[in-house]
């Protein structure tokens, strides 16, 4: 073959080893072009970085409470006026408390919303964890299995969609509450509610991942990878979790992302049901129950949280919404 020949057959190509002559164009894995779309998508990034920012707020809070930076507990009574409301204009904003105090008590503003959210992302984070793996589990089986397995497993997700999530937090919360404080012997206090409803909230919500993972996993099971493996005989647990989990990271990647802010909303919508978090410890959801009787009076303590919770679920969404365009190869981005 001559030089020319040969020039024209590298030109032509797509994938070069290692030595490849210059200007030889080089193939791209699916993670690499995965991450181009990702970095073209100037608005997925702004909100990943507004997300790894309030992640990293979260986790720091209890140090800096612990060095005493934050002081989310300490009462200020003499900047409360008679009226309950905090002295002097915009809630009693200063130097030394930048978004003010709390009505009434006269606790640190920033300081209870900043370590509250370091809760309301504790209990998010565990609830999305259960429901994941919960679903993960259960459609992976239901859909590689099939048969009457996949038909059980399948009346049990219906069965536990029968029962709304919220009826069942207020329904189960005396007796829930009464079986974990006796079980873990902890007294009847904020450990214990959180601990019942990272329960709910986790055992209540991986239906709907059982099913978007049931759906992947039946196409998945076709392929020849998995064929192999049942010829060689392989046990069942290496076909379902060795052979076909590792498949699935990006559709579970992206329900992770997606449920975080449905947990963290769901979480104040229960304090104001009166089953979250009860003060002093604080959340995202007491704080922002706790502001809505001063609403008026004091706006910024009310409209902090508020909009602290608003920008944290739209942001998480983003980002679910971005990973999943830019993980799906047929994407139009």
């Amino acid at each position: 073959m001559s030089d020319l020949e040969t020039h024209g057959a590298v030109d032509a190509g797509t994938v070069t080893a290692e030595g490849a002559p210059p200007g030889a164009i080089e193939g791209k894995s699916p993670f690499q072009l995965a991450m181009g779309r990702l970095r073209r998508d100037k608005l997925t990034l702004v909100s990943l970085g507004i997300v790894v920012t309030y992640v990293l707020a979260a986790i720091a809070a209890p140090f800096l409470v612990k060095a005493g930076i934050l002081d989310p507990y300490t009462v200020h009574q003499d900047l409360i006026g008679p009226d309950t409301i905090p002295i002097g204009k915009w809630g009693g904003i200063s130097a030394d408390h930048p978004l003010g105090v709390e009505p009434g008590i006269g606790r640190d503003a920033l300081s209870r919303i900043w370590y509250g959210m370091t809760f309301s992302l504790s209990i998010a984070l565990i609830a999305t964890i259960i429901s994941i793996g919960l679903g993960v589990i259960v459609g992976v089986i239901s859909g590689a299995a099939g048969g009457w397995t996949d038909a059980v497993l399948g009346r049990v997700t219906d069965l536990t969609l029968a029962f709304p999530q919220t009826l069942m937090v207020l329904a189960l919360y005396s007796l829930g509450l009464k079986f974990i404080t006796e079980t873990l012997n902890l007294p009847d206090g904020a450990l214990a509610n959180a601990i019942y409803v990272t329960a709910v909230l986790g055992l209540f919500g991986w239906t709907g991942v059982s099913r978007l993972i049931r759906g992947q996993v039946l196409s998945i099971r076709e392929r020849e990878f998995v064929e192999a493996a049942k010829m060689i005989g392989a046990s069942r647990f290496r076909i379902y979790f060795r052979e076909i989990l590792p498949n699935l990271w990006a559709p579970i990647l992206i329900t992770f992302t997606l449920y975080m802010p449905v947990f963290v909303s769901a979480e104040a919508a229960l304090s104001f049901l009166g089953v979250g978090i009860d003060p002093p410890t604080p959340t995202l959801g007491n704080v922002l129950a706790d502001s809505l009787d001063y609403a008026q009076a004091d706006f910024i303590y009310f409209f902090a949280p508020a909009a602290l919770i608003a920008i944290i679920v739209v942001t998480f969404n983003l980002v679910g919404d971005g990973l999943r365009d830019a993980l799906d190869p047929k994407a139009d981005r």
